[in-house]
């Protein structure tokens, strides 16, 4: 029989996946599948350990198919979403979104996943531009920008995946 890796993600420790777990539970138990359980807490774009460790294995073919609750659970960028879905769909692995109804083994999915790409980038571009547009207002109405000067960051940092404030004392 072959397995069926189910992903979760969150971002912060505050949030749980407790919602995607039990659908994803529900569909496997449902389809019989022979599964392994994915969960990634407190993510970031550049420090996801679990879902490096799981790609790895369905790169070395452990799994024949990667489920997910809904896309952005997979990826945060249009790029990284298409780069590595379609990595997987080149080596024969299955990519089933539920929530986007997306199964990348037929031509239909494999057109939606586009098409829900396209919608994606378009919308973090539109929140994009606001975003200048507001700044530039901002800076024209002689409002101060960015922190304050002498003001530091008093947020407490975990020491893998992020670049350290240094103390004052450090020998670097």
């Amino acid at each position: 029989m072959e397995k069926v890796a189910l992903y979760m993600r969150v971002s912060t420790q505050d949030q749980n996946t407790d919602n995607q777990k039990k659908l994803l539970l529900e569909r496997a138990e449902r389809e019989g599948w022979n599964f392994e359980l994915f969960e990634e807490k407190e993510s970031t774009r550049k420090t996801r350990p679990i879902k490096y460790q799981l790609l790895q294995r369905l790169r070395n073919k452990e799994f024949s198919q990667v489920v997910v609750l809904k896309l952005d659970r997979w990826g945060r960028s249009l790029k990284e979403l298409t780069d590595e879905i379609l990595e997987l769909n080149n080596k024969g692995i299955n990519f089933l979104s539920l929530r986007d109804n997306i199964d990348l083994s037929s031509a239909t999915g494999k057109m939606q996943f586009q098409m829900i790409c396209v919608f994606a980038e378009f919308e973090r571009e539109l929140i994009r531009e606001r975003t200048l547009d507001g700044l530039s207002r901002a800076k024209a109405e002689g409002k101060t920008l960015g922190r304050p000067n002498g003001s530091k960051d008093k947020k407490v940092r975990r020491k893998s995946g992020y670049y350290l404030r240094h103390a004052k004392n450090s020998n670097t």
